[in-house]
C-alpha cells in the first residue's frame, strides 16, 4: 500500500473544500462572501469539472470571476426553498419576480437606475400577462424588494449607491445598482427551452439522462437529509444494494461526508455540519416546536421491530391519525409557549405554526405528506431505466401507507428521546436521556 505523500494530502484536502463549497453554495464569485476559497475552485478548476460530471451529472462553469455549479432537480416535491430576510419562504409571485428580473437583467446597462430596472420588470410583466401586485400596492412592492434581494445576495445586482429596499417606501426612493449580465445568465440552471409549462420543466431538470439510476440515487443522497427506499424505483435501489459500501468510500473521499445505511435507507452525514442548508434541531419557536412534535408521533406512533412490522415486511412510515398534530401542537403551546418564549403570532395562529412545523419536518424528510412515491412510478421520465430480468430488489409495497394526510417516516427515530434507568446501587438509580439511531 502506498502512503500518500504530504503533497497529495494537502491537495486532496484543497480539491475536497473547494467541492464542498460548490456544493452548499453553487454560484461563487471572486468577491463575494467565498472570496477565500475561490481560488481554490480555480486551481482545480479541471479536476472538479470532471468529479462532478462523472458522480452527479452535474455542468461546472469557471470562469475568471466566478463559478456556477448546475445541479439537476430532484422531482416534485424536492426543491429547495429560497426565503425573504424574514425567514418566510418565497411565494409562487415572488418566485415570478425573480424571473421576470431575470428576464430584464440579461440585457441590461451595466448601470442603471433602480426605478427603470421596476419600470422594466413591469413591462416584462405586463408582456407575460402576470400581475405583480398582489393584495395591494404595498405588498406588491415588497414581492419585488425580496426578489430584488435575493439578486444582490447572488452578486447579480450591486447596490453601487442606495439600497433596493428603498422600493418598499411610501415614496419610492431611488437607487443606482450596478448589474452583472454574466452572472444574471448563468442563474437559471433548467432547460427553459425546451419545456411547455412549470411541471413539465421539473420533470426535465429531474431526468439524469445517461446516468440513469447511478446519477439519479447520487444526487438524492447528496442533496437531500435522507433517502427511503420507497424513494427509489426498482433499477435506482437494485444499484444503492450493489454499491453502497464503494459510494460510501467514494462520498467521504470526494467531500467528507460519512454514510448510515439502515433498513429503510440510507443517509450521507457531514460530520462538520457545514454542507446544509437547513439545520435541524434549530433554534426558534419552529425548529423548537417541530422537535417535540417528532418526539411525541415518535413515542405514539413507532412500529414495532427495526424497520419491519411484526408480519415482516418492511417499514418506512406510518399514518399520523388525523387531528393528532393539531393535537400534540396544542399541548405542547399550553406547556411551553409561554415559557419558552415562542414568537406569539404562532401563539395566536395555530393554524400557521401547524403549517411551519410541517412545512419543516416535510423538507427534513421526516413527515411526508401520503401519496404516490417513485417507487409507484412516480415522477419516472419515459423510458427510465428498468431492472434487468431476474434481479430481486427489497420489495417496497406498502413499506408506507397510502391516501392522504401525512406520514411519520423512520428517520424521525433519530430525533426521538428515551430514558434509561441504570441501577447504580442500593440507593441510587442514574436516568440518561438518549436519542435514537437514525432510521
Amino acid at each position: 500500500m502506498t502512503i500518500p505523500s504530504a503533497h497529495d494530502v494537502a491537495v486532496a484536502a484543497e480539491r475536497r473544500a473547494a467541492a464542498r463549497l460548490l456544493l452548499s453554495h453553487p454560484l461563487v464569485s471572486s468577491s463575494g462572501p467565498h472570496a477565500d476559497v475561490f481560488p481554490l475552485v480555480r486551481r482545480h478548476a479541471e479536476w472538479l469539472r470532471k468529479r462532478f460530471q462523472q458522480v452527479l451529472g452535474y455542468r461546472l462553469v469557471v470562469d475568471s470571476s466566478y463559478a456556477r455549479l448546475f445541479k439537476a432537480g430532484l422531482g416534485p416535491r424536492a426543491g429547495h426553498q429560497l426565503l425573504r430576510s424574514t425567514g418566510t419562504p418565497f411565494t409562487p409571485r415572488t418566485y415570478a419576480c425573480l424571473a421576470l428580473a431575470l428576464s430584464v437583467l440579461v440585457t441590461a446597462p451595466e448601470q442603471m437606475l433602480l426605478s427603470q430596472l421596476v419600470a422594466d420588470v413591469r413591462a416584462a410583466a405586463a408582456d407575460a400577462q402576470v400581475e405583480l401586485e398582489e393584495t395591494g400596492r404595498a405588498a406588491g412592492k415588497r414581492t419585488l424588494v425580496a426578489a430584488l434581494r435575493q439578486l444582490v445576495e447572488w452578486g447579480v445586482l450591486v447596490e453601487t449607491h442606495g439600497r433596493v429596499a428603498a422600493l418598499a417606501q411610501e415614496t419610492e426612493g431611488e437607487a443606482l445598482i450596478t448589474v452583472d449580465r454574466e452572472l444574471a445568465r448563468a442563474i437559471v440552471a433548467g432547460p427553459l427551452a425546451q419545456s411547455r409549462d412549470g411541471a413539465d420543466l421539473v420533470r426535465r431538470a429531474a431526468d439524469p439522462g445517461f446516468g440513469g439510476a447511478r446519477t439519479y440515487v447520487r444526487r438524492m443522497l447528496v442533496e437531500t437529509p435522507v433517502v427511503h427506499l420507497d424513494e427509489l424505483t426498482d433499477a435506482e435501489r437494485d444499484w444503492l444494494r450493489t454499491r453502497q459500501r464503494r459510494e460510501a468510500q467514494a462520498f467521504f473521499e470526494l467531500l467528507g461526508l460519512e454514510t448510515e445505511i439502515r433498513a429503510e435507507g440510507v443517509a450521507l452525514v457531514d460530520p462538520e455540519d457545514e454542507l446544509t442548508d437547513l439545520r435541524f434541531p434549530g433554534t426558534g419557536t419552529v425548529a423548537q416546536a417541530a422537535l417535540l412534535l417528532l418526539d411525541r408521533l415518535v413515542e405514539r406512533l413507532r412500529p414495532t421491530g427495526s424497520g419491519t412490522a411484526s408480519t415482516g415486511t418492511l417499514v418506512v412510515g406510518v399514518a399520523v391519525p388525523d387531528g393528532l398534530v393539531d393535537e400534540v401542537l396544542a399541548g405542547l403551546v399550553a406547556e411551553y409557549g409561554g415559557r419558552s418564549g415562542w414568537q406569539r403570532g404562532y401563539l395566536e395562529d395555530p393554524g400557521a405554526l401547524r403549517d411551519a412545523v410541517l412545512g419543516l419536518l416535510a423538507r427534513m424528510r421526516l413527515l411526508a405528506p401520503a401519496g404516490p412515491v417513485r417507487a409507484e412510478g412516480h415522477g419516472v421520465p419515459e423510458g427510465y431505466e428498468e431492472l434487468p430480468p431476474g434481479r430481486q430488489v427489497t420489495d417496497v409495497r406498502g413499506a408506507r401507507p397510502g391516501g392522504g394526510g401525512w406520514v411519520l417516516l423512520a428517520a424521525a427515530a433519530r430525533y426521538a428521546t428515551r430514558v434509561t434507568v441504570r441501577s447504580g446501587g442500593a440507593h441510587r438509580e442514574d436516568h440518561d436521556v438518549q436519542q435514537e439511531l437514525p432510521i
